[in-house]
C-alpha cells in the first residue's frame, strides 16, 4: 500500500482526510464526552441526512447540505432546550428522525436513477474529494482555532461551571458555541465513517484516552492520536479488502478499547499484589 500512496490521487486525499478528521475528533470528543453529549451529536448528524438529500434534489454539493442542516439542528436543539428546559431528550429525538425523514423524502423526490448516498450513511474514506478536503480543512482551522485560543475557558467550563460564573463568563454562550463546533466537526467526519457511524468516533478515542490519563490536554492528544491510528487502521484493512472503510474504523476503536481497558486493570491488579507482598 506504501507504493500504492504515491501513485493513487484518492489515497493520497484519504490519508490528509484521516489527519484532519484525527485532529478534529480527538479535540472535541474529550469535550462531549466530558459533557454528556453523545446523544446530542447522534441527533445532530442524523440531522444532517436532511441535508444531504436536499442537495440531491436540489443539485449542490452533499457535504454543504449536511453543514447547513447540522448548524440548523444544533442552534434549533439549544434554543428550544433554553426557552424550555427539561426536554432535551425529546428535542433531540424529534430532530433526529425529521433529519432521517426529510433526507429520505427529498432522495425519494430526486429525479432520474436513486443517488448513491451509501458513502454519505456509512462512511468511505477512499471516496473523499478535493473539494471534500478543502471544507475539511477551514473546519479543522476553525475547530482548532477556537479550542487552543479559548483552552482555560473551555476547562473551567467543563470541570468548574460555577466559578465561570463567578466570572460572569456566559455559560450559555460556550455552550451555543459548543454545539456550533459539535456540528462541524460531525461534518468533518461524515465522509470518514458517515452519518450512522459518526457517534462512534465522537466517544470511542475520547474514553480510550481517559483510560491513560485524566489531564485535559492530555486526553486531547492521546484521543487524537487514537482516532488516527482507528482511521488509518481501518483505511488500511477497506483498501486490501474492499470492505465499508467506516465500520473497519469503528470496529478497530471498539476493539482497542477493550484491549486498553483489559491491559489497564491486569495492571492495576498486578500492582495490587506487589503491595500485598512487599507488606506481607
Amino acid at each position: 500500500m506504501i507504493s500504492a500512496i504515491f501513485e493513487y490521487q484518492f489515497l493520497q486525499y484519504a490519508i490528509i482526510a484521516a489527519f484532519m478528521a484525527s485532529i478534529v475528533s480527538g479535540l472535541i470528543s474529550v469535550i462531549i464526552v466530558e459533557k454528556k453529549l453523545v446523544m446530542m451529536t447522534g441527533g445532530i448528524a442524523h440531522t444532517s441526512y436532511g441535508g444531504v438529500g436536499l442537495s440531491f434534489l436540489v443539485g449542490f454539493q452533499p457535504i454543504i447540505g449536511a453543514f447547513l442542516f447540522s448548524i440548523l439542528a444544533a442552534l434549533g436543539i439549544s434554543f428550544i432546550n433554553n426557552k424550555l428546559t427539561g426536554i432535551k431528550d425529546i428535542v433531540i429525538a424529534m430532530f433526529w428522525s425529521l433529519g432521517m425523514a426529510l433526507g429520505v423524502l427529498f432522495v425519494g423526490m430526486t429525479p432520474g436513477y436513486p443517488p448513491n448516498i451509501q458513502s454519505y450513511l456509512f462512511g468511505n474514506i477512499l471516496s473523499v474529494t478535493g473539494f471534500d478536503l478543502i471544507l475539511m480543512a477551514v473546519l479543522t482551522v476553525i475547530v482548532v482555532l477556537v479550542i487552543v485560543i479559548f483552552f482555560q475557558d473551555w476547562k473551567a467550563h467543563l470541570f468548574d461551571q460555577e466559578f465561570t460564573k463567578v466570572l460572569r463568563k456566559k455559560t450559555t454562550v460556550m455552550e451555543n458555541i459548543l454545539l456550533v463546533l459539535l456540528a462541524i466537526t460531525v461534518v468533518v467526519l461524515i465522509r470518514v465513517v458517515g452519518i450512522i457511524l459518526v457517534i462512534a468516533l465522537l466517544s470511542v478515542p475520547a474514553a480510550t484516552s481517559s483510560l491513560l490519563t485524566s489531564k485535559l490536554h492530555l486526553r486531547m492528544i492521546y484521543s487524537a492520536l487514537f482516532s488516527l491510528f482507528f482511521i488509518l487502521t481501518g483505511l488500511f484493512i477497506s483498501y486490501l479488502t474492499d470492505y465499508s472503510s467506516g465500520a473497519i474504523i469503528v470496529f478497530v476503536g471498539i476493539i482497542t478499547y477493550v484491549l486498553v481497558w483489559w491491559a489497564k486493570i491486569r495492571s492495576a491488579k498486578s500492582m495490587i499484589r506487589k503491595v500485598r507482598a512487599s507488606n506481607g
